[in-house]
């Protein structure tokens, strides 16, 4: 069994991000601009965001985080991101999920210039994923397909079973793993909480991408030998032996599966660092888009 590291893989990538960056500077005298927007005070979203902040600072983003009171109405954040739609040295928008309940994130998402939707959701975005032509990948199915060319792990003619259909990872997932371009072309089954018996599809799976939720779920008995996993899940369980009370743990039982799997990512260190190195990534696409339309 090969343990695929995403810390490891995400280090790579910023260094060669940094390296691009710096460059680009000493050429143009300007840096990528990024801003991520935080509305209220959940404790998950302050954490991701901090991270992505840090990430930026590695590299040499220029990184502003706005955060806004939980009592923030729709049309005050609307107007924040029409704000930095318009600012030039601003490449890149992204506005923290979940947002309060007096928002709704389809009109928050719609919002954000195209250009600028380095997330990955504008359904702009979508239908350019779709038809297999995106400006932007959604970042963590960026950085699943990242994790497998780095490890040389070609999906063409394989079965991939993905378990979840999210709008930011299995749907998406879905799309960029059918396309025919390299990297790619594999035939994909997206099973979800509508299946009597889940486990007639992953025990199909040359590659299984597990995004549902649940911690744990997969089994090692829903898997064939040899089957590489890709675990997106992180959640968190009561564990009492460590200082915080509790630990993350992934949709798969990788105590069970990694016997069994060829290849496997670990949760926490696997997945979850991928998203924010394609964060950054997109970043600086569309930081260089914009200099070559100057």
């Amino acid at each position: 069994m090969i343990l695929i590291d995403g810390k490891k893989v995400s280090s790579d990538i910023k260094s060669e991000l940094k390296e691009e960056i710096s460059a680009l500077y000493n050429k143009t005298g300007k840096s990528p601009g990024l801003v991520v927007i935080i509305v209220g005070n959940n404790p998950a979203s302050e954490v991701y965001v901090r991270n992505k902040h840090k990430a930026c600072g590695e590299v040499g983003i220029n990184s502003t985080v706005l955060n806004l009171p939980e009592e923030t109405t729709q049309g005050e954040l609307l107007q924040k991101i029409s704000e930095f739609n318009a600012d030039p040295n601003i490449h890149g928008i992204l506005v923290q999920l979940p947002l309060p309940k007096q928002i709704e994130e389809s009109a928050v998402i719609r919002a954000i210039d195209p250009g600028k939707d380095v997330d990955g959701f504008h359904p702009y975005t979508v239908g350019e994923l779709v038809i297999g032509d995106p400006k932007f990948q959604p970042c963590t199915p960026a950085g699943i397909v990242e994790l497998l060319k780095r490890y040389d792990i070609d999906p063409s003619g394989r079965h991939v079973v993905i378990v979840g259909r999210s709008n930011i990872v299995g749907k998406p997932a879905a799309l960029l793993l059918m396309q025919k371009k390299k990297f790619a072309n594999a035939i994909v089954t997206v099973c979800h909480s509508a299946a009597k018996d889940i486990s007639v599809f992953t025990k199909q799976a040359d590659i299984l991408i597990a995004a549902m939720g649940v911690p744990k779920f997969i089994k090692k008995e829903m898997v064939k030998p040899g089957v590489v996993v890709i675990d997106v899940g992180t959640n968190r369980i009561e564990d009492a032996t460590t200082k915080s009370g509790y630990r993350l743990v992934g949709d798969v039982d990788f105590e069970e599966v990694s016997t069994v799997a060829s290849y496997i990512t670990p949760v926490p260190g696997g997945v979850g660092p991928m998203t924010i190195a394609m964060l950054l990534k997109n970043t600086v696409k569309s930081f260089k888009e914009t200099i070559r339309n100057d």
